[in-house]
């Protein structure tokens, strides 16, 4: 028998703490009209305090019938067509000429002394046992100014009860159509708790009413997931009484969060628009993470950068919304307001109308926002910028277009909100928006002066806050935007986590059903000769080869289209769509035409496929194809198209990779090689649930490992910490690394920068910044290709690394800025060529043989947080070791060449095992000491046995097959005779 609580003991609780802690009024159920889901007396007496002037001369017109005209005027607004109870409440009523405020919001500033003691006056009261109709009997409604707001059916735990069972009762034995849960007209949301969970809805909808969490999360950092934290001192659901439910943030929720959403579809039988209304309610984390923001901003002004680490499936758009617009008219402590302008950047080339629709929903009122689409160019948005639009939605890409044009704004403070803060903020582009919103028209004294201010604008400015939102926090984006914690790492400022997010049912775990295939084949020449070339360069060429082979196009496509037609195509009742990543746009249109082929030889019905690529593509016969011209619809109404249920299959190259939202992707396959943050992005397509089915998906991986998959996932799966920092000392490190080519004249630089200080470039001006820039030009020439090469890698590295540095700190030195001016101008300058023709392999290699073998299955996903990411030194700066790369390529040939799986990540550690080895022998130091580095290569090669032998234990496949492939383990360790060479030589001298 349960003696220690009921569910009748947990409702009596509530009530008591609502009326005690929150100031609530207990109200009977006999007081519930249930006609119009109000309580008159709460609402006259709330209507007589506040507005006794209006009332009076309202009551002169109406006379005894004054109460019900009221009512009945109040319900046919909430119950019209357009009408919404959220509406009526926000701005109230017009009755015979005379305005009716239903509620008073907390103002924005205490100047209005009579507008605070309105806003005290509102009504909260609470009644138990309220009878909907005859039959169905709720918990708990909760009542403002005597309109029913929410309802609450409350579920014990130790009586055997949770939120399911709530939630059963509201689905199955709810009348929707009852006044009190009418659709927008009704409660604005209702609750089913228990001790532990809450979960909501905003419509009830019979079976098909869908139910969101609305809890905290049960843990931090790297322990986050679904639920709430157990408590000591009270129940886990405690913040629905200590917040949720207090009388500030009900009115803060209705006044500023609450909104209807409006979205319109085609129906594709009828051709009709349907339009389909939802009330929107802020999920917890959605409305805690606005709310810490607007706290520490109101504090903090614009002297710092946020980042939020928000899951796919967090809802982003709308909390950008929110945010947007409570920034808007935040006022700090003075009652002055904080920024003048808040502007939306985005990534994407068109902005989502769907954030307008949401801002518009909160207030309409003209010229709030303003979307810069694609019809506007950057001279419209400096227009904007200096005009008075409060909120202004624009692309990153239009900034640098406007850094010379804005003039005046170092006046005006800037709340930058940005959608995806990915490796685009960390360059130029970023560079432009500091530049554009920071220090204005200065006039400078000299050319010291100028270089000086602009790495001033370069870093955080005193005017502009950032907003930063991703799912996947790089290194470089958590320096930018990241908050020190006090271990000193560098992390967001709000996590709504992707473990969260799949513990919530929001998203789904796109790793738990994750098949990989290994394509094995044979490679002979067609040709006598046995020309020797480069051996990237020819592993490139085979690799390319291979990809685009037909034999191996059809074999895949014939697993792809089976796969496809037995496993997923009878999912979402037959709505099921797939999506086909190639690696190249030529590869893109091959797999296109073998998709068709195989699917009319085979005579299936019922799966056509959309391709998706940029610009024209040439195969070798000559013909060009583009994506109109196959798939006969226009580029832009290709996500629409695919969305109706002629197509099924999406064959993509690096096209909807990213930010495509299609809940219907249940099924990936993948002929590309994806790491990090990229691979992340493109198999989160699938992960969009697809309410009412129970999606499943399904992931076919051709190219890459479960394992590296797996890898790419774990820094973004809790939250993500930055360990080390940026310092000046790695730039001129690699200033020195120029320095030593000997390809930059210091003279040059500082004439170069004189000009380009002008405030205005002559014309002769041009010609001797092309004369400098030649000299650098001819002194690059005398290195060899490979050379040349390396240093216009360094060169790219120098700038790359240069820009994001001046991003994150307060770093300034006038003399290497003016140096980067010069290298960025000398790289758009140079143009290496090509050391002839090369060496063509079309037509003179031919593969065999092919076999697509599936290795493993994996329906359970192995997902492990692993958070702390670190920011690349100078050295390594978004760049991967050649040698690294080359011998990645040989042992994949050399896997394809005997049909083996060497773990490349392994390979190449024993390779590094087996240099170590060979830098300790002192026969090889003699060697190198006394001969030239060709002679060296026959003790080098004589002594490698021995090294291989000493390893045999560790890697003992990999090493046998060196011991007894003489082709392979030359081709493979020759990699290292220089470098062994070279410092075993200066050992020796020393």
């Amino acid at each position: 028998m349960n003696d220690i609580l009921t569910e009748k003991q947990y409702q009596a609780e509530l009530l008591g703490i609502l009326r005690d802690q929150n100031g609530y009024t207990i109200r009977k159920a006999t007081d519930f009209d249930r006609r119009f889901a109000i309580d008159r007396e709460m609402l006259f007496g709330f209507l007589n305090d506040t507005q006794p002037e209006t009332m009076e001369k309202l009551r002169k017109i109406h006379k005894d019938r004054l109460e019900d005209t009221i009512v009945s005027f109040i319900n046919a607004e909430c119950t019209k067509k357009r009408g919404s109870l959220l509406e009526v409440l926000r701005h109230g009523v017009e009755l015979s000429g005379h305005k009716l405020e239903l509620m008073f919001t907390k103002p924005a500033t205490t100047f209005n002394k009579d507008l605070m003691r309105k806003y005290e006056m509102n009504r909260f009261t609470v009644m138990e046992e309220v009878w909907a109709n005859d039959k169905e009997r709720i918990d708990v409604v909760i009542f403002l100014n005597g309109f029913a707001i929410i309802s609450m059916e409350l579920k014990c735990n130790y009586a055997g009860q949770s939120t399911d069972d709530a939630i059963y009762q509201y689905r199955m034995e709810r009348d929707p159509k009852s006044r009190l849960f009418l659709f927008k007209a009704g409660t604005l949301v209702n609750f089913a708790m228990d001790l532990h969970e809450v979960y909501m809805t905003t419509k009830l909808d019979g079976e098909k009413t869908f139910f969101l969490p609305f809890n905290q999360g049960n843990g931090e950092g790297v322990n986050a997931g679904a639920g709430n934290a157990p408590c000591e001192d009270d129940y886990p659901v405690h913040y629905m009484w200590d917040d949720i439910l207090t009388k500030d943030t009900i009115l803060d929720l209705i006044s500023k969060f609450i909104f209807i959403q409006t979205s319109e579809k085609e129906n594709e039988k009828t051709g009709k628009v349907e339009v389909k209304e939802s009330i929107i309610f802020p999920r917890y984390h959605q409305l805690d993470a606005v709310r810490k923001l607007l706290a520490d901003v109101e504090e903090n002004r614009t002297s710092l950068n946020y980042l939020i680490q928000h899951s796919a499936g967090s809802g982003k758009t709308n909390t950008i919304a929110w945010l947007a617009y409570r920034l808007a008219t935040l006022h700090d402590a003075d009652n002055k307001i904080i920024f003048d302008n808040v502007i939306i950047m985005t990534d994407r080339v068109v902005v989502d109308r769907q954030l307008q629709k949401a801002i518009m929903g909160m207030e309409h009122k003209s010229g709030l926002i303003r979307v810069m689409d694609e019809k506007c160019n950057s001279a419209d948005l400096a227009i904007a910028l200096n005009g008075n639009t409060k909120i202004i939605a624009t692309t990153i890409q239009k900034f640098p277009y406007i850094v010379d044009s804005v003039q005046g704004l170092k006046n005006k403070r800037f709340a930058v909100i940005i959608d995806e803060a990915h490796s685009s903020t960390a360059g130029k582009d970023m560079a432009a928006v500091t530049q554009s919103l920071g220090m204005g028209d200065e006039l400078y004294q000299d050319m010291e002066d100028e270089i000086a201010a602009e790495l001033a604008r370069n870093g955080k400015q005193q005017n502009v806050s950032m907003f930063a939102f991703t799912a996947t926090p790089k290194p470089t984006t958590l320096q930018l935007f990241g908050t020190i914690n006090p271990n000193g790492q560098r992390e967001a400022f709000h996590v709504y986590s992707m473990k969260q997010a799949i513990e919530e049912g929001f998203i789904l775990d796109v790793l738990q059903n994750y098949t990989t295939y290994k394509t094995f084949y044979q490679i002979n020449k067609e040709i006598e000769e046995d020309p020797k070339m480069q051996t990237a360069s020819a592993k490139r060429q085979i690799a390319r080869f291979v990809e685009l082979h037909e034999t191996n196009i059809a074999q895949r496509i014939e697993v792809i289209v089976e796969h496809f037609r037995t496993t997923v195509m009878q999912e979402l009742g037959g709505q099921a769509k797939a999506m086909v990543i190639t690696a190249s746009r030529q590869a893109a249109v091959k797999y296109c035409q073998a998709f068709e082929d195989y699917c009319s030889k085979k005579g299936y019905k019922g799966i056509r496929a959309l391709v998706a690529f940029s610009g024209k593509v040439k195969l070798p016969d000559d013909t060009e194809y583009t994506e109109p011209g196959i798939n006969g619809i226009p580029e832009d109404q290709l996500t629409k198209e695919f969305d109706k249920d002629d197509y099924q299959v999406l064959l993509v190259a690096n096209k909807y990779q990213t930010g495509f939202d299609q809940p219907k992707l249940c099924a990936m396959y993948i002929m590309k090689k994806l790491k990090g943050v990229n691979a992340v992005q493109t198999l989160s397509r699938l992960n969009r649930i697809c309410p009412p089915f129970e999606k499943k998906t399904f992931i076919l991986d051709f190219v890459n490992s479960y394992e590296d998959i797996v890898g790419a996932f774990a820094p973004y799966y809790t939250t993500t910490l930055l360990s080390n920092s940026v310092t000046p000392t790695a730039i001129y490190d690699l200033e020195a690394q120029i320095d030593a080519y000997a390809i930059i004249d210091p003279d040059d630089v500082d004439k170069v920068n004189e000009m380009l200080y002008k405030e205005k470039v002559q014309s002769a001006d041009k010609k001797k910044i092309n004369f400098c820039l030649d000299k650098s030009q001819k002194l690059i020439e005398h290195y060899s290709i490979e050379k040349q090469r390396e240093i216009v890698v360094d060169l790219r590295h120098f700038v790359r690394f240069y820009e994001f540095m001046i991003q994150v700190s307060s770093f300034e030195d006038t003399e290497l800025h003016k140096k980067y001016n010069y290298i960025i101008l000398l790289l758009s300058h140079i143009n290496i060529k090509h050391p002839g023709p090369g060496f063509n392999l079309d037509g003179k290699i031919r593969a065999t043989q092919f076999v697509q073998k599936k290795q493993d299955e994996h329906t359970k996903s192995e997902i492990v947080a692993k958070p702390v990411v670190k920011l690349p030194s100078a050295e390594t700066f978004g760049l991967t070791p050649a040698k690294e790369e080359r011998l990645s390529e040989i042992i994949a040939a050399i896997n394809a060449r005997t049909g083996k799986s060497y773990d490349s990540d392994v390979a190449v550690k024993a390779m590094l095992q087996i240099r170590d080895i060979l830098m300790k022998s002192d026969k090889l130091k003699a060697s190198a000491k006394n001969n030239t580095v060709k002679d060296f290569e026959f003790s080098y090669f004589d002594d490698i046995d021995d090294a291989l032998i000493e390893g045999l234990e560790q890697n003992q496949d990999f090493f046998s097959l060196l011991l007894n492939d003489e082709e392979i383990k030359r081709e493979v360790l020759g990699i290292f005779t220089e470098e062994i060479y070279t410092s075993l030589k200066q050992a020796a001298e020393e």
